[in-house]
């Protein structure tokens, strides 16, 4: 695992203008509310369970929807191999611009783009599959039809043995999860604002 020095170098200071991951993520609140759904990032304690049952010496290709301003890259980042990749997807050009700015790690990719894209995104990057994929969207809220192609895509693009890693506020999700996986584990994590809903979908 990479040293906390390594973390730190891998992270450089914001560039002038760049604006800091708070006032980022509040701005894309405002902007966007139905797609980033929370109007805080999500705590640490919400990232250690939620990245705790990952197998990190046979993950190859980590995929994130809707990175935000980087929560998760960060802790990802510290947890993958040195020849893995970490493929973040989203539709926010400013979320994306912002990621290509602060986060400099060679096995980072940023990607301006949907998420029921993420077939073809993977493949771009030279892979067939998925080992993993993170996603923090608001499935309930989302455009009429968006939730479940994410869902179908998702399933479609993991390898067997992979997981999609969903964190949401609302239970609604797992009605998206339910008609591609058999195998569900839930949680949840209180110390989170607000409260979280934890799910890894398992691909059989």
């Amino acid at each position: 695992m990479p040293s906390s020095t390594t973390a730190t170098r891998r992270a450089r200071s914001r560039p002038a203008g760049v604006p800091s991951p708070w006032q980022m993520f509040f701005s894309g609140f405002l902007k966007h509310p139905v797609m980033v759904g929370s109007i805080v990032p999500s705590s640490d304690k919400l990232i250690r369970k939620m990245l705790d049952p990952v197998d990190w010496a046979n993950c190859k290709l980590f995929v994130e929807y809707g990175p935000g301003v980087g929560t998760f890259c960060r802790p990802i980042l510290d947890r993958m191999a040195p020849d893995a990749k970490l493929v973040v997807i989203d539709t926010n050009p400013e979320f994306i611009q912002y990621l290509r700015h602060t986060i400099t790690d060679p096995r980072f990719f940023a990607v301006l783009g949907s998420a029921d894209e993420v077939e073809t995104i993977v493949a771009d990057h030279g892979f067939e599959k998925a080992d993993y994929v993170l996603s923090g969207l608001p499935f309930s809220t989302l455009p009429p039809g968006v939730g479940p192609a994410i869902a179908a895509a998702t399933h479609a693009v993991l390898r067997t043995g992979g997981a999609f890693l969903v964190y949401q506020f609302s239970p609604k999700v797992k009605d998206f999860l339910t008609p591609h996986f058999d195998s569900i584990d839930h949680d949840m994590e209180w110390w989170n604002v607000p409260p979280a809903q934890l799910y890894w979908a398992w691909k059989d």
